[in-house]
């Protein structure tokens, strides 16, 4: 055979990102398929070589020499064998050189698909082994082509094309060809067939699995990112947690001289990053997460969970205590809250298109309602703000003429203002 499927073999292994060997193995396997069909007769009796270094790709059948007249191809008589090799004897094997054009068309593509068949199946383990244990994580990459029209780029990790779409790039970043750049492993699809990796730098994980890379306390665990909205290319709210108190978790993402978040910083090509310290008090975090801005006053304002009607056919029968207790576990939705902020700080706290009050919304999972400590056009003080001072009155022990009971809202409740100015600077 000529060279032209040793250099077939070469490409096809090198496009495939496997080794020659490894491939050889598919091919004798596929062409013994396809030989097994032409000779199905001598599917014990056929043998394959290819000798790579040689150059050499040979199909036989191994006959078996005896003294009477042969019954098929898998036997020759000793004379005959003779002829070819005069050290045979009766008992022993001789190779049969199979012609490969002569098993036809269809053994041919059989083998080919195969081979195909073999290759899919190869690629799927070694992209499962490159990138199995990667899912959620960053991984360096490099650019190897850039698809001006559509904004799209190919990069390449450890031999393998990967796709970073224009959708999943930070806005306004440009790249050029060999660049080093970090991405983040979203998904791996179709993980049983053909793996899809699917890799983003807009992803809010992505600033996450930067910080796990530049801060030693994120990394063992001991400082946890408990939540994180981003808005890619602008802003992004990091709201983290110590499991130890003798580590500030603020200044573990910070790091020396601003180090570690300014190696962040520069990755994601300036982005702004905040970061605030958890809390499990819901109005603390809410507060801390509108920062820069100073709030006065946060005001849980989330309305009990509807009763559906099955629930209320089943605790229909049952005692008071029952039906209080199943009140009390039901889920609570569409949380919401009222921000009560300095005039001077209303703007702040909302931000730039209400950015800043979208990603405190999105960080702590409650819809905010940001209201000025003065209303704009009557100049009266919040009435949430009137609460508290009425509490201090009414705790300091003033007379009834002064303050009405009536007038102290019961169990702490506030009723949200639905003027429009509040509704403008809700999220």
């Amino acid at each position: 055979m000529d060279n032209s499927f040793f250099n077939a073999l070469e490409m096809l292994g090198s496009e495939n990102s496997v080794d020659i060997e490894t491939l050889v193995e598919k091919v004798k396997s596929a062409m013994l398929k396809a030989a097994k069909r032409a000779y199905p007769h001598s599917e014990d009796n056929i043998r394959i070589d290819i000798d790579t270094k040689n150059k050499v790709f040979n199909m036989y059948i191994v006959q078996q020499i005896i003294d009477d007249v042969p019954i098929d191809i898998n036997e020759i008589n000793i004379e005959d064998a003779k002829a070819v090799d005069p050290t045979a004897y009766v008992g022993g094997t001789m190779l049969h050189k199979i012609d490969i054009s002569s098993l036809g068309r269809t053994a041919a593509i059989s083998a080919k698909q195969s081979i195909k068949g073999d290759l899919r199946q190869i690629n799927r383990e070694q992209i499962m082994k490159r990138f199995g244990d990667k899912k959620h994580c960053c991984i360096n990459v490099k650019v190897s082509q850039i698809d001006h029209s559509k904004g799209d780029i190919t990069v390449e990790y450890e031999g393998t094309e990967l796709y970073l779409f224009k959708k999943e790039q930070i806005p306004g970043e440009t790249f050029h060809i060999d660049q080093n750049v970090k991405v983040y492993i979203t998904d791996i699809a179709n993980p049983e067939k053909k793996p899809i990796i699917k890799i983003s730098r807009s992803h809010k994980d992505f600033v996450k699995c930067l910080f796990e890379i530049e801060s030693p306390e994120i990394y063992d665990g001991t400082v946890e990112i408990k939540a994180i909205s981003r808005e890619a290319g602008s802003r992004t709210k990091m709201a983290v947690w110590s499991k130890n108190p003798d580590v500030d978790p603020v200044g573990a993402c910070i790091g020396p001289r601003g180090s570690r978040i300014n190696a962040v910083v520069h990755e994601l090509n300036g982005e702004k990053i905040d970061i605030i310290p958890y809390s499990e008090n819901p109005a603390e975090f809410i507060a801390r997460s509108l920062a820069p801005a100073k709030v006065l006053k946060t005001v849980i304002t989330t309305p009990p969970a509807p009763v559906k009607a099955e629930e209320t056919a089943e605790t229909e029968n049952t005692g008071d205590s029952e039906k209080k207790s199943h009140k009390e576990n039901a889920p609570r939705e569409n949380k919401k809250c009222t921000v009560i902020v300095p005039n001077d700080q209303l703007s702040l706290a909302i931000g730039n298109k209400g950015q800043n009050a979208k990603l405190a919304a999105k960080l702590t999972k409650y819809k905010i309602d940001i209201k000025p400590q003065f209303d704009i056009v009557t100049g009266e003080e919040a009435p949430e703000l009137k609460d508290d001072t009425q509490k201090f009155l009414d705790s300091a022990g003033n007379d009834d003429d002064m303050i009405s009971e009536e007038n102290i809202p019961e169990n702490d409740e506030i009723i949200i203002d639905d003027s429009d100015d509040a509704e403008n600077a809700g999220v």
